[in-house]
Parts: structure tokens; C-alpha cells; sequence
């Protein structure tokens, strides 16, 4: 037997339904942010560990060679020092032979 439904049931399913979506929504903007904030948190942490292995190779160069490295190339060519430099800009800033050099890693 056909049971037609009342204008009541039609609005209670049709409120079910947007309500579902909301919550469906609601759950992916979450999720998104989420990762958009530890993908942010992620690039962060690795330009801190590009500075941290540019200032150690530097201090390395100062122990055998008794100098601070002018340039950066000089830590990528003799010390094995690797940079993406796709993903990070490196500023690497030379003073003098005796001065630790300053180093900014920003990630692009």
C-alpha cells in the first residue's frame, strides 16, 4: 500500500539531510586547516634545521681551516653541506674571518 508523506515528514527528512551536510562540511573545513596548519609547522621545523646544519658545517670549517667560510658554496663544495634550494632561501651573511657568519633559512 502507498502511504503519501505529509508536508511535516517531507520538511523533518529535507532538515535530516541539510543538517548531515552541514556536519559533512563542517568535518572537511576542520580537516583542511588542520593539515594546512601542520604542513605550515612542518616547513617551519625544516628551515630550522637547514640553519642549524649551515651554522655546524660553518663551525666545522672554523676547526680545521681556522677561519669562518666566506661563502656558502665553500660549505656545499668541501664539507658535503646540501641545501634544497628549492624549497628554502638561505642568507648567508660573511663578516670577517673570525666572526660567525649569520645565517637565515626562510622557507618559499
Amino acid at each position: 500500500m502507498y502511504h503519501e508523506m505529509t508536508r511535516q515528514v517531507r520538511t523533518r527528512a529535507r532538515r535530516r539531510r541539510l543538517a548531515a551536510l552541514a556536519a559533512v562540511l563542517s568535518v572537511c573545513l576542520i580537516a583542511a586547516v588542520s593539515f594546512h596548519s601542520a604542513a605550515d609547522g612542518t616547513r617551519e621545523q625544516g628551515a630550522s634545521a637547514v640553519r642549524e646544519a649551515v651554522l655546524s658545517a660553518a663551525k666545522q670549517c672554523c676547526a680545521i681551516e681556522g677561519s669562518y667560510p666566506s661563502t656558502l658554496s665553500h660549505l656545499e663544495d668541501s664539507y658535503g653541506l646540501t641545501i634544497n634550494h628549492h624549497d628554502y632561501v638561505v642568507n648567508y651573511e660573511w663578516y670577517a674571518d673570525n666572526v660567525m657568519p649569520s645565517v637565515v633559512v626562510v622557507p618559499r
